[in-house]
């Protein structure tokens, strides 16, 4: 196995200030997780290259691209209450942007089995006209789109703690996309509950699990497979993206979800098996908490090596059937209606 494992100098000067969250030391500890990783000598690094202003505009609006970019070489300054850029947020963005592209291609030519993409700033929370939540490009979305104008069927398995709103939204009414997430709730956004399944040629290709917080690995995977296996069966995806956000870990300033690094093994070689012959790239969403991203990035380099081996065990607790149950309904009657 190879692992193709993507990041670029640019990334760091994407400059979020003294405090914020999402700073230039989320890398630094994603990088320290490929040494700790049980597959490092399967791990080959490359430099993406940038995306094109063609390829951002298949998901996101030219005149925001256009503002963005304005902004960013203007200085920069605060897009939202959450959300900042600096002269070397465009920089970043777009190369971020261009990472997914860039490890499509090498997996197309037969240099790699799967990717990881240590990219920042993240990409699930901005939309086609504007930027949210830590996010300035929607990364993910943009080589789904690209792959979806090739022909390919894409599922964008997102496991970040936050549901990723503009992901779904680019999406909603596509039926070459299947957008499952599993995310805390109510939590920010605030969008993703279970009765939000598409519109459109789209409808049934949309699947939310909001869980409750402290919800742990065995509500994860009894979900999984009872609920999410049949529509990604039925799907049969050529492509399968996740939006690797570790924010769910229970070490995470930002949420109160219960998982551990395990987990998030477990989640990666359970989309894996379930889709054995679609091609796989992650990329690197939320994760606040350094040594759980650490510890989250090797769980998931390992995972998508096809190893089971664990910094930490996987988090315990009683299965949610209620809530199981209670998101199943909701989801029949959205599609029903």
């Amino acid at each position: 196995m190879v692992i193709l494992f993507g990041t670029h100098p640019k990334y760091v000067e994407h400059d979020t200030g003294s405090v914020h969250p999402e700073s230039p030391e989320r890398l630094i500890a994603v990088r320290r997780g490929i040494e700790s990783s049980c597959v490092k000598d399967a791990i080959k690094l490359f430099q993406p290259e940038a995306a094109t202003l063609e390829e951002l505009g298949r998901v996101h609006e030219s005149s925001y691209i256009d503002a963005l970019r304005r902004f960013c070489l203007m200085g920069g300054g605060m897009l939202d209450p959450d959300t900042v850029a600096s002269v070397g947020s465009w920089d970043a963005a777009i190369y971020s942007a261009g990472a997914g592209l860039d490890a499509a291609r090498k997996i197309r030519a037969g240099e790699a089995d799967a990717a990881f993409l240590a990219v920042r700033p993240p990409g699930h929370h901005a939309v086609s006209d504007r930027a949210m939540g830590f996010c300035l490009i929607n990364n993910i979305a943009v080589l789904a789109a690209d792959l979806v104008a090739k022909g390919e069927k894409v599922l964008v398995f997102d496991y970040d703690a936050h549901h990723g709103n503009g992901t779904q939204e680019m999406f909603f009414e596509d039926p070459s996309v299947l957008y499952v997430s599993i995310h805390q709730y109510p939590q920010y956004p605030g969008t993703g509950r279970a009765r939000e399944v598409g519109s459109g040629a789209g409808k049934g290709f949309t699947l939310n699990l909001p869980f409750h917080a402290a919800t742990t690995g065995p509500s994860y995977m009894e979900a999984l497979n009872r609920i999410v296996a049949p529509a990604v069966e039925a799907f049969a995806p050529t492509w399968t993206l996740i939006s690797a956000g570790f924010d769910a870990h229970r070490r995470d300033p930002l949420t109160e979800m219960g998982l551990t690094s395990g987990d998030f093994c477990d989640l990666t070689l359970w989309v894996k098996q379930q889709t054995p012959s679609s091609k796989v790239i992650a990329f690197l969403e939320g994760g606040y908490d350094l040594s759980a991203l650490e510890q989250s990035t090797a769980a998931t380099l390992a995972a998508l090596a096809g190893e089971t081996t664990k910094p930490e065990p996987n988090s315990d607790g009683p299965i949610d059937f209620e809530m199981l149950k209670a998101l199943e309904e909701s989801r029949r009657r959205a599609l029903s209606d």
